[in-house]
């Protein structure tokens, strides 16, 4: 029998000043907001490196372009690099000519800083458009993560669902594309972050060691229920990266491994994932 696995994998979506020009925020100091993103990025590299852990990046085109040298950073400490996109526009507000070229052009980025196209993709505000997932597809993508059909186990990303109102779901054919799925409660954002957006406000500034003793009893959920699977926790260089935050990270990082956590990139979850999906098919 296959020794227990509790995977862990740590995201990170970098952002920069693309998420705020997305929202049309392009003054001053929703900018400089952005600009922060950079400077905790390279906090957030310095921890990895301190602890020896892996990690995946989802990275817009829009960010790479800007930040080449913190980019380069990333993928030089051997971490995985994702799409997200070129700018942070989501796709459900693109035609399907403004989501393929921003694939296109996003991906040549990828492909020219690490040699590779990436292998998985993330959307910006983690929602797909009718065109997203045969777009991803065509282009030869390995997965997705934007999803939230589980919580500790990956899936394959179903095509040709319909859900009307007054009848029965429709739920269409599993495709070769797997889902590593995501949660709002595992992501940084909507606990620490500050935003108005017309008349409404995500106030932020939740307490880190509360979020911290939530994200960790999640993996041990895991850990006490399930032979193998993983929780995907998504960080913003700029949310996480501030002083307090830094110091809550550190300090659950540290918990995870004492608990016996398994940390892996995106791309390798995956690969485990078809390998024991082969092995059950062939046990059958």
């Amino acid at each position: 029998m296959a020794a227990k696995q509790s995977l862990v994998c740590l995201t990170f979506d970098f952002d920069a000043i693309s998420v705020w020009l997305a929202r049309g925020m392009d003054s001053p100091t929703p900018v400089s907001r952005g600009e922060f993103c950079a400077v905790a990025a390279d906090r957030v590299l310095a921890l990895l490196e301190r602890l020896g852990l892996p990690s995946t990046w989802f990275i817009p085109g829009h960010t790479l372009a800007s930040y080449p040298d913190h980019c380069r950073r990333v993928h030089e400490a051997g971490h995985e690099i994702g799409h997200h996109g070129w700018t942070h526009v989501a796709p459900n507000l693109m035609t399907r000519e403004e989501e393929l070229r921003g694939l296109v052009r996003a991906n040549e980025a990828i492909r020219a800083l690490t040699g590779r196209a990436a292998r998985g993709y993330r959307s910006p505000s983690w929602d797909l458009s009718p065109h997203t997932l045969a777009l991803l597809l065509e282009h030869g993508f390995d997965y997705d993560s934007s999803m939230m059909g589980h919580d500790y186990l990956p899936y394959p990303v179903r095509q040709g669902d319909s859900f009307p109102l007054d009848e029965p779901a429709v739920f269409g054919e599993p495709t070769r594309l797997v889902e590593v799925p995501v949660s709002w409660s595992l992501d940084d954002y909507p606990h620490f972050e500050f935003v108005r957006a017309g008349q409404s406000v995500i106030p932020g500034l939740m307490n880190a060691n509360s979020v911290m003793d939530n994200w960790i009893e999640d993996f041990l959920y895991l850990k006490e229920n399930f032979d193998w699977g993983v929780i995907t926790y998504t960080f913003h260089p700029f949310v996480i990266g501030r002083g307090h935050r830094m110091r809550m990270l550190e300090r659950m990082l540290r918990r995870l491994i004492d608990e016996g956590a398994t940390f892996v990139r995106m791309e390798d979850v995956v690969d485990t994932y078809r390998r024991r999906q082969a092995l059950a098919a062939g046990a059958a």
